[in-house]
């Protein structure tokens, strides 16, 4: 299998933003507008990207591999996590299932969240057709239960800094819910934020990650900076 070789400016920005690498995973601080995985859009996913910069890094033959266990939404920045070998991707995508990888994420809000910190649970319609998805109070029909906690940690002039800890892992959950109660994210048109960010994407950031490594059994706990302007208001 060849590759083709990364642009040394691509290479080098990759290399920049790996947070933490070894045999078995690999997870990247992931910029807004890149895609985790592919999709009817063609462009290349980083899954694609990270296999041409690995092959080049390592100077590797063969074909490589990297899994995706889990996606994050093209217009969200932060904590991308991917699989090196098939076996890793199996005992993390099991992780996943059964509820023991722990996230928490930063949304810029529009409106301050009442009360200051709480759990959410809504049942979300997902649109395949609108790629959105609709929060209910009460269960209905292809419903599914997503939960959340969050609280508020910061607030600016006109914009709401808040934690969340997802307890479900649902299509655009993080989005759907805040929105329910009244706190789009800064920039998210798709549930109601009033304005579009510049660059095309929204203030939600994956921050942290924790989980218990798939072979060597210990602990790993990682955090993505935040790329956004320190909260630049406009």
């Amino acid at each position: 299998m060849i590759y083709e070789p990364i642009s040394p400016e691509a290479y080098e920005d990759l290399a920049a933003r790996i947070l933490y690498e070894d045999n078995h995973i690999l997870i990247l601080n992931k910029r807004i507008g890149e895609i985790v995985q592919g999709d009817k859009t063609c462009d290349e996913p980083l899954s694609e990207t990270l296999k041409r910069f690995i092959a080049q890094r390592d100077n590797k033959p063969g074909r490589v591999f990297i899994g995706v266990p889990h996606r994050l939404d093209r217009p969200v920045s932060g904590i991308a996590l991917f699989a090196k070998t098939s076996k890793c991707l199996e005992r993390i995508n099991e992780a996943f299932r059964n509820g023991s990888v722990h996230k928490t994420y930063w949304a810029l809000t529009c409106s301050k969240p009442e009360p200051e910190e709480g759990e959410l649970t809504h049942y979300l319609i997902r649109n395949e057709k609108q790629n959105k998805s609709y929060a209910s109070n009460t269960i209905k029909p292809g419903a599914q239960e997503a939960r959340l906690r969050y609280k508020l940690i910061k607030s600016f002039d006109r914009y709401y800094l808040v934690e969340v800890e997802l307890l479900t892992g649902r299509h655009h959950q993080i989005r759907c819910q805040l929105s329910a109660i009244g706190c789009p994210i800064k920039g998210d048109l798709k549930y109601g934020s009033p304005r579009a960010n510049k660059d095309g994407g929204i203030n939600l950031h994956a921050r942290s990650i924790s989980f218990i490594h798939p072979t060597r059994n210990e602990e790993v706990s990682v955090t993505a900076p935040v790329a956004w302007p320190p909260f630049v208001e406009e």
